[in-house]
């Protein structure tokens, strides 16, 4: 697959270079807090929108992971990035996967942040209900962002979540990738890859923690490791930002 330059920019001119892929709930802005706690000095990060995100929000397309994956390879051509590591949130990690399959040469490492696993996120009829409506339904989005954040959060900060959600992405794209991360299934395609892995998961995410890793990631990629944040859910890098940051950098620069 062919992939474009979508709309990014890059932070920092530091040695360690990564590529930056968004959540299903937020474009690249989602980082913003976190980018306030990256050592640009050490790191350079490249953050850009997935088609349907951001200010890729008009742009066409397919709305697959593997899209996902080969327009941010084309981001890295645009770059001059030979090799770089990939940091995913999410459903973000799931496509980080595909990008280390098509450029084994190019990836030198994967960050996963409560990411999706090569297999998906099977879902039963009610909660594919609630995921599929959250679309069009901005009670649903509300309700799965409670409910992976733990249920600690008041009102005022799960609506800014939800308004960015509706404001910063397309329902039709929304829509469409959640059939590619949560349905399709290439892990024996991942197994037993050798690459690094840093597994960065809250404590308080019901759907994307530490279980959920110790059965999928940690079995296929014998070089992963997990680290779990005690004070964030699903959405660490905005809940717990410079926890995340510090083991980004650290896993980096090992």
């Amino acid at each position: 697959m062919t992939g474009r330059v979508l709309p990014y920019d890059v932070q920092g001119t530091g040695p360690h270079r990564a590529l930056v892929l968004h959540n299903w709930f937020g474009d690249r802005s989602s980082f913003a807090p976190l980018r306030e706690h990256l050592d640009g000095a050490a790191g350079s990060y490249a953050f850009l929108d997935c088609r349907g995100y951001g200010e890729a929000i008009d742009a066409d397309g397919a709305y697959t992971m593997e899209e996902v994956a080969a327009d941010a390879l084309a981001v890295a051509d645009d770059l001059g990035w030979d090799t770089f590591s990939v940091v995913g949130h999410s459903m973000g990690g799931k496509a980080a996967q595909l990008m280390l399959l098509d450029a084994p040469d190019r990836v030198r490492s994967i960050v996963g942040i409560s990411p999706v696993s090569a297999a998906g996120f099977p879902l039963d009829d009610a909660t594919w209900e609630l995921f599929a409506g959250a679309a069009e339904q901005p009670g649903n989005r509300r309700a799965i962002i409670d409910n992976t954040t733990g249920g600690r959060y008041d009102d005022a900060w799960l609506s800014a979540l939800v308004d960015r959600s509706l404001t910063r992405s397309s329902p039709t794209a929304f829509r469409a990738y959640l059939d590619s991360w949560s349905r399709t299934d290439f892990h024996e395609r991942v197994r037993d890859n050798p690459a690094p892995v840093l597994l960065v998961v809250g404590a308080h995410d019901p759907a994307l923690g530490a279980e959920a890793m110790e059965a999928t990631w940690l079995r296929w990629y014998p070089n992963a490791r997990l680290t779990v944040l005690p004070d964030a859910g699903h959405y660490a890098p905005e809940e717990t930002p410079k926890a995340v940051a510090d083991a980004i950098e650290a896993f980096l620069s090992a």
